[in-house]
């Protein structure tokens, strides 16, 4: 694999001109009444997925140098070796291979792909994993004791099955109830308690170590709680989605599910951790899940640089960052079963890429990962919405919409259709005015994702693109997109600080820990 960080490849310059003559002038509206076709060059089909990149800051000079810029830092050879199962985890010494667990069996990876023995017995782990994850599901659904179903984990093993349940919350069993615990604020758990009963929950502790300091706190207080209202048989009300075996049997756990250290938390929904959207969804649905990503790694893999929209959409995410140095992005799903999506989207990209090092551990002289928010529209417009219109910060905005809904209520739809498409057209054409306060300067970027349906299908290729940007974003900037050092220092000191709580010591403490610490007894 030969890669290299995208302010050392010769096309850079090229680039940083290109904005300084044209780029940072460029306008949308000009450029629409110059190009009757920039609809079509600038919009593509990927598998379940339709984007229209048109009403983004660029033109196809700019598009081809970007594509170079691809090229030079060795993309594609750094794909190929994700894909070949090698070690791209660098500081970990880790293969990236989230891809696999939505592979095909009996196909090892196609004949197109060189499948390393690595890649092609982990394939079959993992079908054996989920085999016996979707045979447990199963069970489950079929069981009308079981009426409440706890998913207790934090970040990769909570935001990928909730956003994911939530949002296919039209495929969902009847007769069972979803919740999702993560935060150590014993109000989240106990808001749960309050709702359900012990003979009738089945607890899911998602915790890779299931050593998890958020995950184990509300594991032990839901087994207290399930003990002292009278439950009996923990075995039978609690299950672990871990690696952990034997912390799980000491626990009072016999059903356990692993997944492997070339999985990361927040690449995991795919695997075990996913074990709750399998239940609300069934194995098939699942399947199906698995099989859209599947179809989407496969237009990554294989793709031409200029047709692949992972790689557009990484580009301009590069183009926005380090040219224009927009510090933001913002999500604007127009389905409100997607509400979690901005939440699943800050952890996948702002963990990922939000680094001030590269993969060697050089300090950056550029920005990296921007800063993802958003609400589902329409509420947004009548929240932040203004700030994109009028304010002075420029901030991409993300759009996803769904052509056909489930409800049936179609004055609702064709509004809520009409809301997404308006607020797109009036970034771009703004509208003048001489008084000022009813001034849109215009000329503010979007792109716009459609989906024809909300399906398992659809989702799972949704997500699986959103990965893939990511990594595209990250080859170029030359960082480790799959490591998450940064999580870890907070963690540290929470432990000491927990001490000096109960015993009030504040010795060596900064001055205003000392004092918020003292308040706080």
């Amino acid at each position: 694999m030969t890669r290299t960080r995208c302010d050392r490849t010769p096309i850079w310059a090229a680039l940083q001109t290109q904005f300084d003559t044209t780029g940072h002038t460029f306008d949308l509206r000009t450029a629409f009444a110059a190009n009757p076709k920039r609809f079509d060059t600038f919009s593509q089909s990927a598998p379940h997925v339709f984007a229209d990149l048109s009403k983004n800051l660029i033109d196809e000079t700019t598009q081809n140098l970007l594509l170079d810029l691809a090229r030079q830092t060795g993309l594609e050879s750094h794909r190929q070796a994700m894909f070949n199962g090698e070690a791209i985890n660098n500081t970990e010494q880790r293969a990236v291979m989230h891809w696999l667990l939505r592979n095909p069996p009996l196909t090892p990876v196609h004949h197109t792909l060189v499948a390393t023995d690595f890649v092609v017995k982990s394939l079959d782990q993992v079908h054996a994993t989920l085999d016996a994850m979707l045979a447990y599901a199963e069970r489950m659904r079929a069981d009308t004791a079981i009426t409440d179903i706890v998913n207790i984990g934090i970040g990769g093993s909570d935001l990928g099955p909730q956003m994911a349940t939530l949002a296919l919350d039209d495929y969902a069993t009847q007769g069972k109830r979803f919740h999702f615990v993560s935060n150590i604020d014993g109000h989240e758990l106990a808001s749960v308690l309050k709702r359900i009963q012990p003979e009738s929950t089945l607890f899911l502790i998602a915790s890779k170590t299931f050593t998890t300091i958020e995950t184990m706190t509300n594991a032990y207080s839901a087994k207290a709680w399930f003990k002292a209202q009278g439950g009996v048989d923990v075995a039978r009300h609690f299950a672990a989605l871990t690696t952990n075996v034997a912390a799980a049997n000491a626990f009072g756990i016999s059903t356990t599910f692993g997944f492997w250290d070339w999985v990361g938390g927040r690449y995991s929904v795919w695997s075990a951790i996913g074990l709750p959207l399998a239940m609300a969804i069934g194995a098939q649905g699942f399947r199906e899940f698995l099989a859209g990503a599947h179809d989407m790694d496969e237009h990554f893999r294989t793709a031409p640089l200029a047709q692949n929209l992972p790689v557009r959409l990484g580009l301009l995410d590069v183009w926005y960052r380090n040219f224009h140095k927009l510090t933001s992005r913002s999500i604007a799903p127009y389905h409100s079963a997607l509400r979690r999506y901005p939440a699943y989207l800050q952890q996948l990209e702002m963990e990922s890429n939000g680094k001030r090092v590269d993969a060697s551990g050089d300090t950056l002289p550029f920005g990296t990962s921007p800063t993802l928010w958003g609400e589902p529209g329409t509420n947004g417009q009548h929240a932040y919405f203004q700030m994109l219109h009028q304010g002075t910060d420029v901030v991409p905005v993300e759009f996803v919409a769904v052509k056909k809904p489930k409800h049936h209520l179609p004055s609702h739809h064709t509004l809520l259709l009409s809301n997404v498409l308006a607020q797109a057209q009036a970034l771009m054409q703004g509208k003048s005015d001489a008084g000022g306060h009813k001034h849109f300067t215009g000329n503010r970027p979007s792109t716009f994702l459609l989906l024809d349906e909300l399906t398992p299908t659809s989702l799972g290729a949704l997500i699986a693109l959103q990965e893939h940007r990511v990594f595209v974003s990250g080859s170029l900037w030359g960082v480790n997109s799959y490591d998450q050092w940064g999580v870890e220092l907070g963690k540290v000191l929470a432990r000491d600080v927990e001490v000096r709580l109960k015993s009030g010591d504040v010795t060596g403490l900064d001055g205003s820990t000392a004092g918020l610490l003292t308040r706080m007894r």
